[in-house]
């Protein structure tokens, strides 16, 4: 048994999984800010990113760590160079909610959302929450099913993400073309928000069992 290589391992899984928590608590204050305009709370998480860089560091020292001292065989190479691709998928996600801390400090004091669509970033803004959440679990128990699950929440957001366009769309659309512009992109940075959380299941899918989730899928069926 390699023990110091998966007990570094399981170390590195428990860094991604902070910051999956981070960038869910992120988006979850973000959602808030942006729906009841609250220009302090924006303002907080656009000047608090420190604990996010320090976390993404300590990760990638991780990951070095066990480049340079453990000899990874190929599987183990495999792995590692998945955390270093997890990492950069969760700075998105982090990058992603302080997007919409932006645009709701943006427009303050008006509110960035007419009220045809608040609806779609409320839901948006949970399972947003809830695949980050998500996320973090499965990196700390590397269920490859559970990952695979998260898929499902993905679904959910690309539905909503279109019915948004069914909205835009409405010539009767009364709010102009800068509130269609901040809608179009802030329902594009929850959408890749979630992609990014998939795409951290799919690794840790690799991780778990040394094949992609497709193959994994294929031998279930």
């Amino acid at each position: 048994m390699r023990t110091a290589y998966h007990e570094q391992l399981t170390a590195l899984n428990r860094i991604l999984g902070e910051m999956c928590e981070l960038s869910g608590t992120t988006m979850e204050h973000a959602t808030n800010a942006l729906l009841q305009a609250d220009l302090e709370v924006a303002e907080d998480l656009l000047k608090d990113q420190e604990r996010m860089a320090t976390l993404s560091s300590a990760a990638e020292d991780q990951a070095f760590k066990l480049l340079a001292l453990q000899a990874p065989v190929a599987g183990e190479l495999r792995e590692i160079v998945s955390g270093f691709q997890i990492v950069a998928d969760i700075d998105r996600m982090y990058a992603l909610a302080l997007h919409v801390a932006k645009v709701a400090r943006l427009r303050h004091p008006e509110p960035a959302l007419p009220e045809e669509v608040r609806g779609y970033f409320a839901e948006m803004g949970r399972l947003a929450v809830r695949l980050a959440h998500g996320a973090h679990e499965v990196l700390g128990t590397l269920d490859p099913k559970a990952a695979l699950a998260l898929g499902a929440d993905d679904d959910a957001m690309d539905d909503l993400h279109k019915h948004l366009f069914t909205v835009l769309m409405d010539r009767e659309w009364p709010h102009g073309v800068a509130a269609a512009v901040d809608v179009t992109l802030l329902g594009r940075y929850y959408e890749r928000f979630a992609d990014h959380a998939v795409a951290v299941g799919r690794r840790v899918v690799f991780q778990a069992t040394g094949k992609t989730p497709e193959q994994v899928v294929a031998e279930e069926n």
